[in-house]
C-alpha cells in the first residue's frame, strides 16, 4: 500500500467536503443577498456569471489536483475553507513540496477586489485565477493541459453539460468557472457589521476601544478602508524587501521595489501568518511592527509612523481585528 498516497487521497477528500459546505454558506448573489456589511456592487467582466451550475463547476475544479501537473495540488491545497480560504503557512508550497514565493492570502470576498496577488499583478479575477496552474512552483502546468486532462475525466461531462451548454471545456470556460466560484465566497456579518447597523452590543468595550484607535491614533484606516478593509494599492511598510524585491513587480519602475498590496483584514484572526513573507505569526506582532514605525526602507510609505502605544491600546486593536471575523 502507498501510506502517502492513500493519506494524500483523505486529505484532498477532506478539502472537496469542506469547499463543497462553503457552497452551501456562501452562494452567489443571484440565490442569496449579500452578507451585512458587503452592499457595495461586485465589479464584474463581459464573461463573469453567477449561475449555480457555473459555480459548482468551478467549485470542483477547485478542489480537484487534476489542474496540476502531477494530481498532487489542487486550489483548495492552499485555499482551505476552514483557515478562510489561506494555509496556515508562512510560505505557499506547491507541487513537488516546491516553496513558493509568498503568503497565501484569503479568497474571501475577493470578487470585490480590483487587484490581485501580492504585487497587484492581476487586474481581473478571470486573470487571477489562471495564473497558478502555470506558476512552475505552485501547480506547474498550462490552462491548455488542464482543460486536456478534464476533457479525459468523465466525471465533469454532466456538469460542463449543465453549466456551459457544451460536450467539453475550454481555457475560457475553465476560467469563468473558476473565477465564479472564487466570487461567491463572501463572508461578512462579523460583530463590527452589526455594531455600524446599529447593535450597540455587538461589539464589546474594548472592541469599542480598538475601533476608535483604528480610525483615530493608529490611523490604520489610511491603508485599511472600505467594507473590505483594503485600498487595494501598493504600499511600501518595510518588510523584509531584500529578501523579496518583488518577484513579479507592478511595474519595471524600481519605485515599485518593496511595495505589497494591502490585504483585507476581514476574517483576519483566522489567517496567520502575515505580512507577504509570512513574517509575522500574530496579530499582536503586527501591531507592534507598525507601533514602531514599519520597517527599515529608503522608500517607506509617508503614512507610516511610530504610533507610540500603551500595552492596553495594543490589547484593544487586537480585540477590534477580531471583531472582523464572519460566522463560520
Amino acid at each position: 500500500m502507498n501510506v502517502g498516497a492513500t493519506r494524500r487521497g483523505c486529505a484532498l477528500a477532506v478539502m472537496v467536503v469542506g469547499v463543497a459546505a462553503c457552497i452551501q454558506s456562501s452562494r452567489p448573489a443571484a440565490v442569496r443577498a449579500p452578507p451585512l456589511g458587503l452592499d457595495a456592487v461586485m465589479p464584474v467582466g463581459d464573461d463573469a456569471t453567477d449561475a449555480p451550475a457555473v459555480v459548482t463547476i468551478g467549485a470542483a475544479l477547485f478542489a480537484d489536483p487534476i489542474l496540476s501537473a502531477d494530481s498532487t495540488v489542487s486550489c483548495a491545497s492552499c485555499h482551505q475553507p476552514d483557515l478562510a480560504f489561506t494555509d496556515g503557512r508562512r510560505i505557499a508550497r506547491g507541487i513537488f513540496g516546491q516553496a513558493g514565493t509568498r503568503n497565501t492570502p484569503s479568497l474571501l470576498n475577493r470578487g470585490y477586489g480590483a487587484t490581485f496577488f501580492w504585487d497587484a499583478r492581476a487586474k481581473s479575477m478571470e486573470d487571477a485565477v489562471l495564473r497558478p496552474i502555470g506558476d512552475s512552483r505552485e501547480m506547474g502546468s498550462s490552462p491548455e493541459r488542464a482543460v486536456a486532462r478534464i476533457r479525459q475525466a468523465p466525471r465533469y461531462r454532466a456538469l460542463v453539460r449543465r453549466a456551459f451548454g457544451a460536450d467539453t471545456l475550454d481555457v475560457r470556460t475553465l476560467r469563468i468557472a473558476l473565477a465564479a466560484f472564487v466570487r461567491s465566497l463572501r463572508a461578512a456579518n462579523a460583530p463590527v457589521d452589526r455594531y455600524v447597523a446599529g447593535d450597540t452590543l455587538a461589539l464589546t468595550v474594548v472592541a469599542r476601544r480598538g475601533r476608535r484607535l483604528f480610525i483615530g491614533k493608529a490611523n490604520c484606516v489610511a491603508c485599511h478602508v472600505g467594507p473590505l478593509f483594503t485600498d487595494e494599492a501598493v504600499h511600501n511598510t518595510g518588510v523584509s524587501p531584500q529578501q523579496d524585491p518583488g518577484h513579479f513587480l507592478v511595474s519595471h519602475d524600481s519605485a515599485d521595489l518593496g511595495r505589497f498590496k494591502t490585504p483585507s483584514l476581514r476574517n483576519v484572526a483566522r489567517t496567520a501568518p502575515y505580512m507577504h513573507d509570512g513574517s509575522m505569526s500574530t496579530l499582536e506582532d503586527v501591531i507592534g511592527f507598525y507601533d514602531r514605525g514599519g520597517g527599515d526602507s529608503p522608500r517607506l510609505d509617508r503614512e507610516i509612523r511610530p504610533l507610540k502605544l500603551s500595552t492596553g491600546e495594543r490589547h484593544d486593536l487586537v480585540a477590534f481585528l477580531q471583531a472582523l471575523g464572519s460566522p463560520q
